[in-house]
C-alpha cells in the first residue's frame, strides 16, 4: 500500500464463479450488485438516536447524483426479511422470539439487550433487522455463485449482534448469517476485514471457534472505546488458533498511523489465510467528525482503505467480494461521502477524490437540514503514510500496537512478526 496514492489501475482478473467450479459466464460482464430498496429504511432507532436510517437515504442519493448507479452492469436489489430458520443459523431461536415480542407487542428484554438505551424497541424490529440480514446473505451468495462480481449493502454490517443479544446498534448479525451460509455452500475460508472504529466483537464471537473464517479487526482501543475488547492477545481459540486478529490503537489515531497499521497487518494476514471471498465491514465512525469514536481517519484515507481491499479482493478470491456500511454518526458530512466512495470502487467506477458534490445533493440537504453539508468528496488529506517495511519505532505508540498484534498472532498464521 505504501505511499500510492488513491487513484489507480482497476484490476482485470474479475471471478469466474466458484474456486471449484468455474463459472460458464463472461467474467467481465458480470454484474456489480447493491442492496437497495426505501424497505431497507426501516432500521432506525427512532429520532435523536445515532443510528439514523437518514445516512443510508443520503448515501444512496449521494450515489445517484454521482451518477455511480447509472451503469446497466449495476444492479439495485432489494431484499425481503429472513427467515428464522435462516437468523438460527447464527442467532439462539429465544433470542429471535424475543425481538419478535419486542417488535410485535413491544416487550423490553434488557438481558438480551432489547428496549436498552443503545438498542431500544421499536415496531417493525424484527422484520426490519431481518431484511438486512436478507440482502447481505443474498449479496454473498450472488457473489459467490458467479452472478455478480462485487456486491455492496452500506445497510449491512451489523457487527456487534451476537447470537443471544442485541449489543451497539445491532439486532442480528447480518455479516455472520451470510458467512455461515457461504460456509454451507461449499466455502473453505472466508476472510472478514472490520475498519470500524469500534471492535467487529460479534462477529469475532460467532466464528471464534471456527478456523475455516478469519476475522480481523482495526479499531480504536477497547480501554476508551465499546465494546471494550478486541485486544492483541484474541486470537481464536485452541481449535482456531489465529484465526482473530485484532489491532486496537491509541485513541486520536490519524490517517498515517491507521493507514501503516493496514498496510502492517491486513494483506500480509490475508494473503496467509488465503480466502475464497472476502467481507469487509466499513463503518466510518474513525473520521474526526463522528461523535461516538476518538480517531482521526480522513474521508481520504477510508477511500484508500477500500481501494486496497477491492484490490486484495481480486488478488486473492478472484474478485469475490462482499462490502457492508456500519457505524457513522456524522450523518451529513462523512457518511455519505466514504460509501459513495465504497460503491464508486465496488463498482468500478472511483469518484476522483477532487470531484465536486452534486450541486443537486447539497440543495436537497439545504432544503432539508438547514445546511449543504461537504463541498467536496476529499477532505484534502494526502492518506500517505510510511509503509511498515521502512522499519519499527519503539517510542511511538502506534507501532507498539501494531507490533503487539504482529507478535500475538503472525506466527499462529505461519508468518514472521519481524519480517513478514
Amino acid at each position: 500500500m505504501g505511499q500510492a496514492s488513491a487513484a489507480g489501475e482497476e484490476p482485470t482478473d474479475l471471478p469466474s464463479g466458484r474456486a471449484d467450479e468455474p463459472s460458464d459466464k463472461d467474467p467481465a460482464r458480470l454484474p456489480v450488485r447493491v442492496v437497495w430498496s426505501p424497505e431497507l429504511l426501516g432500521y432506525d432507532f427512532g429520532h435523536g438516536h445515532p443510528m439514523t436510517s437518514e445516512r443510508l437515504e443520503l448515501t444512496i442519493r449521494l450515489a445517484e447524483d454521482l451518477g455511480l448507479l447509472d451503469d446497466p452492469d449495476l444492479e439495485l436489489v432489494g431484499a425481503g426479511p429472513a427467515s428464522d430458520e435462516l437468523l438460527a443459523t447464527v442467532h439462539e431461536p429465544a433470542y429471535v422470539a424475543a425481538v419478535h415480542a419486542a417488535a410485535e407487542r413491544g416487550t423490553r428484554d434488557p438481558a438480551r439487550g432489547l428496549g436498552t438505551e443503545d438498542d431500544p424497541v421499536f415496531a417493525d424490529m424484527h422484520e426490519a433487522a431481518a431484511r438486512v440480514v436478507q440482502g447481505t446473505l443474498e449479496a454473498a451468495l450472488a457473489v459467490w455463485e458467479g452472478s455478480a462480481v462485487h456486491a455492496v449493502n452500506v445497510t449491512g454490517g451489523l457487527h456487534h449482534a451476537m447470537p443471544g443479544a442485541a449489543s451497539g446498534f445491532c439486532v442480528y448479525n447480518d455479516a455472520g448469517v451470510a458467512i455461515r451460509r457461504l460456509l454451507a455452500e461449499g466455502a473453505e475460508r472466508v476472510a472478514y476485514v472490520d475498519v470500524d472504529a469500534h471492535h467487529g466483537d460479534g462477529v469475532q464471537a460467532v466464528f471464534w471457534d471456527d478456523p475455516r473464517v478469519l476475522t480481523v479487526s482495526l479499531h480504536e482501543t477497547g480501554h476508551m472505546l465499546f465494546p471494550g475488547t478486541g485486544y492483541p492477545r484474541e486470537t481464536g481459540s485452541e481449535r482456531a488458533p489465529g484465526g482473530a486478529v485484532n489491532v486496537a490503537l491509541p485513541s486520536g489515531t490519524a490517517d498515517a498511523g491507521w493507514l501503516r497499521a493496514f498496510d502492517a497487518i491486513v494483506p500480509a494476514a490475508l494473503r496467509a489465510f488465503e480466502p475464497q471471498v472476502l467481507v469487509t465491514q466499513h463503518g466510518c465512525d474513525a473520521h474526526p467528525q463522528d461523535p461516538l469514536a476518538s480517531l482521526r481517519v480522513s474521508v481520504d484515507a477510508q477511500r484508500l482503505a477500500a481501494q486496497r481491499l477491492h484490490e486484495l479482493a481480486h488478488e486473492l478470491t478472484t474478485g469475490r467480494w462482499v462490502a457492508l456500511g456500519g457505524g457513522g454518526y456524522a450523518v451529513l458530512d462523512v457518511v455519505p461521502r466514504v460509501w459513495a466512495h465504497l460503491i464508486g470502487i465496488a463498482a468500478h467506477r472511483p469518484v476522483d477524490p477532487t470531484t465536486a458534490v452534486p450541486e443537486r445533493w447539497r440543495s436537497m440537504v439545504r432544503d432539508r437540514y438547514g445546511r449543504p453539508g461537504a463541498a467536496s468528496m476529499s477532505d484534502g488529506a494526502s492518506a500517505a503514510f510510511t509503509p511498515w517495511s521502512a522499519g519499527y519505532d519503539p517510542s511511538d505508540d502506534v507501532d507498539r500496537a501494531i507490533r503487539a498484534t504482529r507478535a500475538a498472532v503472525f506466527p499462529l498464521l505461519g508468518l514472521d512478526p519481524e519480517h513478514d
